[in-house]
């Protein structure tokens, strides 16, 4: 189940321009840009890079052409609770951006006691 949209290897090498690419010198970065770019989520290309890094491509690509099938408004949330919902947060031992959120929370509620 390939999906025409995305590129292969040699695409991305073939259009890679060092001039403006300079942050992007891995293969796992590009493909980390191109789902913030294409989940609408630019914001959080870091988070996306980070997926890309640790998670192995066919899991992130299964949980991509699930957002894409779908008519969602804010599809980076939902690639985020797909992957959730593959366990692959527990299975790599990776921390939710959720957890973060509930964690820092805490902290605050310590700080102003």
């Amino acid at each position: 189940m390939k999906d025409s949209s995305m590129n292969s290897i040699g695409d991305i090498l073939s259009k890679f321009n060092p001039k403006e690419d300079k942050y992007v010198s891995r293969e796992f970065q590009s493909f980390g840009v191109y789902l913030a770019e294409q989940l609408g989520d630019t914001r959080r290309k870091a988070l996306y890079i980070k997926y890309a890094k640790e998670i192995p491509r066919p899991i992130l690509q299964k949980a991509y052409q699930f957002v894409i099938d779908s008519k969602a408004r804010s599809k980076g949330a939902l690639f985020v609770w797909k992957l959730k919902e593959m366990g692959v947060f527990e299975k790599f031992k990776l921390s939710s951006p959720a957890k973060k959120k509930k964690a820092v929370k805490k902290t605050e509620k310590k700080v102003k006691e």
